[in-house]
């Protein structure tokens, strides 16, 4: 597959530079191209690929409060207008899909992490940081497959203060699956 968007070579330096400013590790690399995390949604989105898109990858620490500390460095793109997607999934145990005894599994960490989104910024980040210690945390999300959920820190960190909704769920392969956003106009 193909998704041929134009890349931004000032915002991508940018981005290295506040996550630098920040203490956080950053370093650009021209060579590698989109991944399916990225192309998939923007190909359902932006289907012509006319909108240019800088690719951030996650810490292979997987460290919840890195990438939260990552999105906070982001703030101030987001307030210029960049959109910050944190492509990923609320649930994503392999074994689990298709099974009928996943369903309540996604259903307690869904509620959990429904609720650790609305709460408010600061008790958010502390619930995405411990969020290992969830409910149905590691039948969701089994060691190492975290990598789907980080992707939300990233865009939970760079929220600042607005409020984060559900936007989205529904049940796949018989687990439920959801979606969030951040949005300043809730406020």
């Amino acid at each position: 597959m193909q998704y041929p968007a134009p890349g931004e070579p000032a915002l991508a330096a940018r981005v290295a530079g506040l996550l630098t400013a920040a203490g956080l590790p950053a370093q650009q690399n021209f060579s590698r191209g989109f991944d399916h995390g990225l192309f998939i949604p923007m190909l359902l989105m932006f289907p012509a690929a006319h909108i240019p898109v800088v690719q951030m990858s996650l810490s292979t620490t997987l460290d919840p409060a890195l990438h939260l500390a990552a999105g906070r460095a982001l703030q101030a793109v987001r307030d210029e207008g960049v959109l910050i997607i944190g492509s990923g999934m609320s649930y994503h145990n392999m074994r689990g899909y298709g099974d009928p005894r996943s369903g309540p599994i996604s259903d307690e960490f869904d509620a959990w992490l429904t609720g650790a989104v609305q709460a408010p910024p600061r008790q958010l980040e502390q619930h995405l940081t411990d969020w290992a210690q969830a409910p149905s945390a590691r039948l969701s999300h089994p060691l190492h497959a975290e990598e789907h959920l980080l992707p939300l820190m990233v865009v939970a960190g760079a929220a600042g203060q607005d409020p984060g909704q559900k936007l989205f769920s529904d049940r796949v392969m018989e687990t439920k699956l959801s979606a969030f956003r951040f949005d300043r106009s809730a406020s």
